[in-house]
């Protein structure tokens, strides 16, 4: 829920214009919608950033001499390092390329439009519509420029599995699958920390001893993969071990021990997200590896913080999957727009379920729950986009609107809006 909320804020926050296929509409949020007239629209962006050249520091002098300037100025150069990218020439190439073609169909249309005769018409549609194309190939190739392999990130676990397998005496092979797969850069920093963690937990918690593996009748050796692929507009990461998997008895009395509140009869589902309750540990000591409670909670709040999800399949004696759900790059999000209040807003396609407009007697009150819906025999909590936002509700707000069933990692709910304004792809500016 926080992920949704966090989204929903970080696109409502400062001032956007959306491009529509006939006119052009000002919204409050800070963002350009991918259409016919698509376009960056910010009248003064900022200049483009200028890759650093780092200073290489000089060799230590063998009299104590004052340190050259370049020495001086060697930290602020690193620093600004992390922010340039290294760009291959095919796509530099290809914007470039699509960048022509814009100009020729700009002049196109300009002589279009400069006419009085009809026929031109034709023309000018053609142009609009290779102009669009253009537009789509240019935005993609340009966030092509912002996206790294995740080699990046794998080509540093098999040092961390050696040396936590080594402490622990366990004999792990680790395999690295989808090295080649692309993501945002942006991802790339931050998405680091929390798959050591997820590495770090299946070494630990996931995978048995030799002597235990051998009576189980498992290979001496475990493994422990890390997967990566596309899925639609996400990327998709696992990381999967064939250890002993997570104990739902164990979880279920840890859980209960420190008095979190559990359903009568859980789900799988719902036991194996309880490791990601702040504190929860299921470790019987604290060493350097695990056991201090901190971490599973924090993965899974640095993944929202990204736009994802992380998921949990275990099976007794088989093994653990934890798979991390993330768009493919922070600057570009399909989202729906509403109006609530006056207002509009942007909500996330990823956590929409369906829409429909509520049936008398669908929408009832039930004590101290609140308003809910009951959709084909199931009751949803009900709650006005305002609301959830945290913001002073408008006079006059009722049951008349559309609802959004909205499905995160915590629950299902509906969301109560005016109006449907249009699915549209956003692009995110800062």
């Amino acid at each position: 829920m926080e992920a949704l909320c966090e989204c929903i804020r970080r696109l409502t926050d400062g001032e956007a214009k959306i491009a529509a296929s006939a006119a052009t509409v000002k919204v409050p949020v800070k963002v350009a919608v991918e259409g016919v007239a698509f376009g960056f629209f910010d009248d003064d962006e900022s200049p483009a950033p200028t890759e650093a050249s780092v200073p290489i520091p000089p060799a230590p002098a063998i009299a104590p001499t004052p340190a050259p300037a370049a020495a001086q100025s060697s930290a602020p150069a690193s620093a600004q390092e992390s922010s340039s990218i290294r760009v291959s020439v095919e796509k530099v190439d290809q914007i470039i390329n699509l960048v022509g073609e814009l100009v020729i169909t700009q002049a196109m249309l300009a002589q279009c439009v400069d006419s009085d005769d009809p026929q031109r018409l034709e023309k000018l549609k053609f142009g609009l519509d290779q102009l669009d194309r253009n537009t789509r190939g240019l935005q993609e190739a340009a966030m092509a420029i912002r996206m790294m392999p995740i080699s990046a990130v794998f080509n540093r676990f098999p040092r961390v599995v050696r040396d936590v397998a080594g402490r622990l005496g366990k004999e792990v092979d680790l395999k690295l699958l989808g090295e080649g797969t692309e993501l945002d850069k942006g991802l790339i920093e931050r998405i680091v920390d929390p798959l050591t963690h997820l590495v770090r937990n299946s070494l630990d918690h996931g995978l048995e001893t030799p002597a235990e593996r051998i009576a189980c009748g498992k290979p001496i050796k475990g493994t422990i993969t890390l997967r990566a692929s596309h899925q639609g507009g996400n990327i998709v990461i696992e990381v999967s071990d064939d250890g002993r998997g997570l104990s739902r008895d164990r979880i279920l009395a840890k859980a209960r021990e420190r008095g979190i509140m559990v359903a009568e009869n859980p789900t799988d589902t719902e036991v194996w997200n309880l490791i990601f309750e702040a504190g929860f540990s299921t470790a019987d000591k604290v060493t350097d590896v695990s056991g201090r409670g901190v971490g599973m909670d924090v993965v899974r709040s640095n993944i929202h913080s990204l736009g994802g999800r992380v998921e949990i399949q275990s099976e007794a004696g088989v093994g653990s999957r934890m798979t991390v759900r993330l768009p493919l790059t922070l600057a570009i999000l399909d989202g729906m727009s509403v109006s609530c209040g006056g207002e509009t807003f942007i909500v996330p396609l990823a956590f929409i379920v369906e829409s429909l407009r509520p049936t008398p007697g669908a929408i009832m009150t039930m004590g101290s729950q609140g308003r809910v819906l009951q959709i084909r025999g199931r009751y949803l909590p009900m709650v006005t986009l305002h609301e959830l936002l945290g913001m002073p509700v408008p006079s006059g707000a009722g049951e008349d609107g559309i609802l959004i069933v909205i499905d995160t990692e915590e629950m299902r709910m509906a969301l109560l809006v005016d109006a449907l304004l249009g699915q549209h792809q956003v692009v995110i500016k800062s």
